[in-house]
């Protein structure tokens, strides 16, 4: 019970200290906060398009066009190597006469498809593969494309693959940018402590003249670094939260036009945990590093 009032003594402390220049300890965290929300803004923004690649794409297939001569010796040929095929999951062959049907139902364009004189589109099969790699299903297309009476074979799913590539990019420079904006935090914090302790240092060395310990000075420093790194990380979640409930109004009106319902939705509890760790994990770094440095100085 002692050590827990020497704590929560050392916790009001550090709070009136923070907050002696309202402005300045509001200024620290919001620097903190607007620094953090890039990486986090970025990392929910690619997080909501991958849900809806995910959503969008579904499962992969690959549509192999027949070539217009195409007999039906063929057709169940083909039909018979894609269904033994290791890779394939399920095969669906459409005929070129109810592909013609479900262009007219579709495209609502019944009149001008009756004026043709003869069937335009050609047979096809629907191939649902197994593997669910870029990769795999890149060389599976094009191992298909070669069977005899294949006249053209489509990935269904090609534009999504592009698409998450794109993605694994931008989570890349998100990693790239939280570990410089993290760095830099780490030196905002340092700098921080390293003023309080030139400020407090005849008060420190009379406190090692009465015997105060080692962690004894460094507390009180240690707890402001973690306490404007946490709260620092509030902000940070603040104004992402803020940012994406501003972004879904319009972009509500904007799916709305596109018949869809995409919604940004923001960091989850476990992300929001991870950010508010992270950042009081850096601010007391910072003032640990800063701490350590400058009382070795001192002791000389």
């Amino acid at each position: 019970m002692h050590a827990l009032t020497q704590h929560l003594a050392v916790l009001r402390s550090v709070l009136r200290r923070m907050f002696a220049s309202k402005l300045g300890g509001l200024l620290n965290i919001l620097v903190i906060g607007i620094a953090l929300s890039l990486p986090a803004g970025m990392y929910v923004l690619l997080k909501n398009v991958q849900g809806l690649v995910e959503q969008l794409s579904g499962t992969p297939q690959i549509s192999l066009f027949l070539a217009m001569d195409a007999k039906a010796d063929n057709v169940d040929s083909l039909r018979q190597r894609l269904s033994s095929h290791p890779a394939v999951a399920s095969v669906e062959f459409v005929a070129r006469d109810r592909a013609l049907e479900q262009l007219k139902r579709s495209t609502g364009l019944a009149d001008v498809i009756g004026g043709l004189d003869r069937n335009p589109l050609p047979d096809a099969f629907i191939v649902s593969p197994k593997p669910d790699e870029a990769q795999s299903l890149d060389a599976l297309r094009a191992e298909l494309a070669k069977l005899p009476k294949v006249e053209q074979a489509q990935l269904d799913s090609a534009w999504a693959y592009k698409l998450e590539a794109l993605l694994r990019f931008g989570r890349l420079a998100v990693l790239i940018l939280a570990s410089l904006l993290s760095l830099a935090l780490i030196a905002v914090t340092f700098n921080t402590i390293r003023l309080q302790i030139l400020t407090q240092r005849d008060e420190i060395e009379v406190s090692r003249l009465i015997g105060a310990t080692d962690g004894f000075i460094r507390r009180p420093f240690l707890y402001f670094g973690a306490l404007q790194g946490l709260l620092g990380g509030l902000a940070a979640w603040l104004i992402v939260s803020a940012g994406l409930w501003l972004l879904n109004r319009p972009l509500g009106e904007l799916s709305q036009l596109y018949s869809s319902q995409f919604v940004l939705h923001p960091l989850s509890p476990g992300d929001s945990l991870s950010l508010l760790l992270f950042s009081l994990y850096l601010g007391w770094l910072g003032a640990w590093l800063s701490v350590a440095r400058h009382l070795s100085q001192i002791e000389r």
